[in-house]
């Protein structure tokens, strides 16, 4: 499992908090087990919407490594995370911040 102190990379383009506002991507609170394109009243593209896939560790280690490969035509502007390392410390952060 990832720091959680050395995962909070997300701040600039999403609120992490429940019933936090979306900014320029989708507030994942609740992410962990939800489907993709699903964060109530957030506009995502079908690419994001159709990918049909549920978030989870392995699913986030994957795409946050290289976003726009994982899920094309997506409006997310990050680069991803080539340390798996730091990939692991983001996704402890959102586990712990985004869970009920």
């Amino acid at each position: 499992m990832g720091d959680v102190e050395k995962g909070k990379k997300c701040a600039p383009c999403h609120t992490v908090e429940k019933g936090g506002k979306h900014k320029t991507g989708p507030n994942p609170y609740g992410l962990f087990g939800r489907k993709t394109g699903q964060s109530p009243g957030f506009s995502y593209t079908d690419a994001n919407k159709n990918k049909g896939i549920t978030w989870g560790e392995d699913t986030l280690m994957e795409s946050l490594e290289n976003p726009k490969k994982y899920i094309t035509a997506t409006k997310m502007i990050f680069a991803g995370i080539m340390k798996k390392g730091e990939r692991a410390d983001l996704i402890a952060y959102l586990r712990k911040t985004t869970n009920e």
